[in-house]
């Protein structure tokens, strides 16, 4: 069996450990590096499996490590891990927004089989959507390997260009919070008209969960469903109008253009703390 080493200890490897485990994957081939004492024993009681403060611990004999930790702790790390990853030579996946396989390769060396991944907080409970790219040192099963890990926790989709993963980001790393935010906007909405919030809120959220699911489920078009819904001058042709007249995907395309921007320009701050 594979032996997989998480660094960093937090939600999303939470998630993917607990998905993984579901799998059938023993907990004996998993371990987690975390800093913080409380956090290993929660970690170690709830999956059984093996907890380090150190990361260079846990990576010392995995074929996989996963980097679960905030982009801006990457290069601290390099000093910990970098010697014993090029020892090693595992599968490294990183799932740091806006860190680059190139930066990846500057702090932990070159000749790495690297993933870099993007999943979202929907992980959480097994509803995740990842992006996933690859650079050429990743052979077939280990391109297996990371699309196995990341569909334990939901969808997965390849990305070929790394130029893209910024854009993935936008897309669904930070999605979550666009449909939290139309749902408060709905429900700010019907409470104005005079609805008791709770009502609202548990009417809004039903309504995208089952506007989710038609659409993944059924494989259809939005573009189609939008229309199965939409009756000729009826209620939702008049809503629909409104979004048009106030610029609904102008607005949308103008939020995803900055969110990618915002990933390229932590990339960039990167680089300069480091030097590069």
């Amino acid at each position: 069996m594979t032996r997989i080493a998480f660094i960093g200890g937090g939600n999303m490897a939470r998630s993917l450990i607990g998905g993984l485990l579901k799998t059938g994957i023993p907990a004996s081939t998993l371990c987690v590096a975390e800093p913080r004492a409380e956090a290993r024993q929660e970690l170690g009681r709830e999956f059984g499996i093996a907890c380090y403060g150190e990361s260079r611990l846990a990576a010392a004999d995995a074929e996989v490590v996963l980097l679960a930790i905030k982009p801006q702790i990457m290069p601290t790390l390099q000093a910990e891990l970098a010697d014993t990853l090029q020892r090693q030579r595992p599968l490294l996946i990183s799932i740091a927004a806006g860190v680059r396989v190139d930066q990846l390769e500057r702090w932990f060396g070159h000749g790495l089989p690297i993933v870099r991944c993007m999943p979202n907080t929907p992980a959480l409970i097994g509803a995740g959507a990842t992006g996933l790219y690859a650079n050429h040192r990743v052979s077939p099963a280990q391109r297996a390997q990371a699309q196995h890990m990341l569909d334990a926790v939901g969808q997965t989709r390849w990305i070929d260009d790394e130029t893209l993963m910024d854009t993935v980001t936008a897309v669904s790393g930070s999605g979550p919070a666009y449909f939290f935010a139309m749902v408060e906007a709905l429900e700010d909405a019907a409470v104005a008209q005079g609805m008791a919030r709770e009502t609202a809120r548990a009417l809004a959220a039903q309504t995208c969960l089952g506007a989710g699911r038609m659409m993944v489920e059924s494989g259809e078009d939005p573009g189609v469903l939008r229309q199965q819904v939409t009756s000729p001058n009826g209620t939702t042709q008049a809503a629909l109008e409104s979004f048009a007249v106030d610029q609904l995907p102008r607005v949308v395309a103008r939020a995803i253009a900055a969110a990618t921007r915002r990933g390229e320009a932590m990339a960039a701050a990167l680089d300069q703390e480091t030097g590069a």
